[in-house]
């Protein structure tokens, strides 16, 4: 029972909710990389190099074998660069689109603990600190005037 007691704390602290939103969120903006990657920025490449598909482009290994009746009978071997070209292109989209939008995102957050910017709400806990500090600067300076 305790186990329950436990799980329960975990999912309603949050953790698992923005565990599972997270991956929701990253599964669909995969996909949309996936056909933004696919469907638009390859065409114009691909009409670019003069109709060069890259997903078909591949190093053979191995042909693949057919006996005279048309029958396979060994499958062909080989490295598929085309893909791997444009899984890496995946990543450098995704990479630098979660960079641009963890970026703004600090901005928000830099912006919104600068307790002497009144435009966003300082959370309770900066200001407070902001005001601990302020006070032992005070302080400091009373002690040094008092020690000369």
């Amino acid at each position: 029972m305790k186990i329950f007691k436990e799980f329960k704390e975990f999912a309603v602290k949050g953790n698992m909710m923005d565990m599972a939103i997270g991956i929701i969120i990253g599964a669909s903006f995969n996909k949309v990389i996936d056909v933004l990657v696919k469907k638009v920025l390859m065409p114009p490449l691909s009409l670019m190099t003069d109709g060069l598909n890259f997903q078909d482009k591949r190093f053979v290994l191995r042909e693949k074998i057919v006996d005279a009746t048309g029958k396979l009978i060994t499958d062909e071997v080989a490295i598929g660069y085309g893909e791997l070209f444009e899984t890496f292109l995946d990543f450098l989209i995704i990479g630098f689109t979660v960079f641009i939008l963890v970026r703004f995102l600090n901005g928000l957050k830099n912006k919104a603990q600068d307790p002497k910017d009144k435009t966003v709400q300082t959370p309770k806990d900066i200001e407070l600190l902001s005001h601990l500090t302020e006070l032992m600067e005070e302080q400091n300076q009373l002690l040094k005037k008092q020690q000369k």
